[in-house]
């Protein structure tokens, strides 16, 4: 069995549960899903990608995103959906929202559960990847297995 740390920011679509549960072929696959609301990432970096992607609109209503404690709850239940979505294909499947460092977590769950492999599954985030600070570019320096980044696909 492959177990892989997916860190997500978004609930999973069809498309991508497709993608991540057949990564693998036909072999068994349990998911650690690490759900970092949306809310809490830098308001300003949205806005300069809902921008370099050509969503004006997106970019104004930055604003109206819920941050902190507020972010928390939808976070929850964009995990519960993934989850389901997950096991509903036929793989194992537990999560957590984050609500601390996420690359720190990321670190102790790849540990304590011996993850073969981490995938990042994030909306596409210019800013951060020309800097190399997303979290996969981060992640690489930090977890000692391989991590893949893949673009999630929208609603």
């Amino acid at each position: 069995m492959i177990t892989t740390v997916l860190m997500i920011e978004q609930p999973l679509v069809p498309t991508d549960v497709e993608l991540v549960t057949t990564l693998h072929g036909a072999e068994h696959q349990s998911f650690v899903v690490l759900m970092q609301p949306r809310g809490d990432r830098d308001r300003l970096l949205r806005a300069l990608d809902d921008v370099a992607l050509g969503e004006l609109g997106d970019a104004a209503r930055e604003g109206e995103e819920p941050e902190g404690g507020d972010a928390v709850q939808p976070a929850r239940r964009a995990l519960d959906h993934s989850l389901r979505a997950l096991r509903e294909a036929g793989a194992d499947a537990v999560g957590q929202v984050v609500e601390d460092h996420p690359l720190d977590l990321l670190s102790s769950v790849v540990e304590e559960t011996g993850a073969d492999e981490v995938v990042v599954l994030t909306a596409p985030h210019f800013v951060e990847e020309l800097f190399h600070r997303d979290w996969a570019s981060r992640a690489r320096h930090k977890v000692g297995v391989p991590v893949l980044k893949l673009f999630a696909h929208g609603e």
